[in-house]
């Protein structure tokens, strides 16, 4: 059914004349007259009665009437409910991002943005995989990524400093009793990681031993915290934990970067715009911590 032809139809019905319902909807008066006649060859029924007083209902047009009154009010709640979700800072948002982040930096953000708006919902998922925004997994995205692969909104905010920590007491104790090339020192590893091999050998200690095989880059953090070894962790950790130290004569990576992105479908709804918007300016507070020197 060709929807177009409603409004004409509610709109003659209404006002009895063409062109008072090309008024009512601001169109032309053979627009109304083609949409109507397209309707009625549809319907395969006459619709109006045309005669000098105007256009009548006949019995079929009576019929149809209710129907239509009844889908031009389904739509116009569909609308109203869409518009209120853009206006009204209500509703549930879900919020994807690595635990680290989320754990040291984000949870101090979401707790002052829940106070503000509390009729925003916020439906976290933590994990150091990737959701989709493409696929519908999440609706706001924070990453830490070289590049971003998906079709979505998205804010660049500041590179991402990643570099050899240690802590204080296992610098101050090893370091110092080092052979050449970091023999003797213990690195904290993922197991087969590319990644992390290339940052080795491009440290000034490729000879140190990686001793340790620990997945969770959060275990990586707290091992390191009491002196297990050397890991590469995001410079902002020392900020958070100041027993963490980077490791003298090491340099900073700044290959990849930290993204905020957003489902292109949820660039008008408020409370999407709202929590970016927050979140965005909690973490360019932060810049100096992420960037280092």
């Amino acid at each position: 059914m060709d929807w177009k032809s409603l409004p004409a139809f509610l709109a003659v019905a209404r006002s009895g004349s063409l062109r008072a319902g090309a008024e009512q909807i601001e169109g032309t008066h053979a627009t109304v007259r083609r949409q109507i006649e397209g309707l009625e060859a549809q319907l395969g029924t006459k619709l109006f009665r045309r005669n000098a007083a105007g256009f009548t209902l006949t019995a079929a047009g009576r019929r149809l009437l209710p129907q239509a009154l009844d889908a031009e009010a389904a739509l116009l709640k569909g609308f109203n409910a869409v518009k209120g979700l853009d206006r009204e800072a209500s509703g549930r948002i879900r919020l994807s991002a690595d635990p680290l982040t989320a754990h040291y930096l984000l949870a101090p953000a979401l707790a002052d943005f829940a106070m503000l708006y509390p009729e925003i919902e916020i439906e976290l998922k933590l994990s150091y995989f990737i959701d989709s925004i493409e696929k519908d997994e999440t609706d706001v995205s924070i990453r830490h990524v070289v590049e971003v692969e998906e079709n979505a909104v998205g804010r660049k905010l500041f590179p991402l400093s990643i570099g050899a920590f240690a802590a204080r007491n296992y610098i101050d104790r090893e370091l110092p009793k080092a052979g050449p090339k970091g023999k003797g020192l213990t690195w904290i590893g993922y197991g087969d990681v590319p990644e992390l091999q290339s940052l080795i050998d491009a440290s000034p200690f490729p000879r140190a031993r990686i001793r340790h095989i620990v997945q969770d880059p959060q275990m990586h953090l707290h091992l390191a915290r009491h002196g297990a070894g050397m890991t590469f962790v995001a410079n902002w950790v020392q900020t958070v934990f100041p027993e963490m130290q980077r490791v003298p004569g090491t340099d900073l990576d700044q290959r990849r970067s930290t993204w905020i992105l957003l489902h292109s479908g949820l660039r008008r709804v408020r409370r999407a715009r709202l929590l970016v918007d927050y979140l965005s300016s909690a973490l360019l507070e932060r810049r100096a911590d992420f960037l280092g020197q």
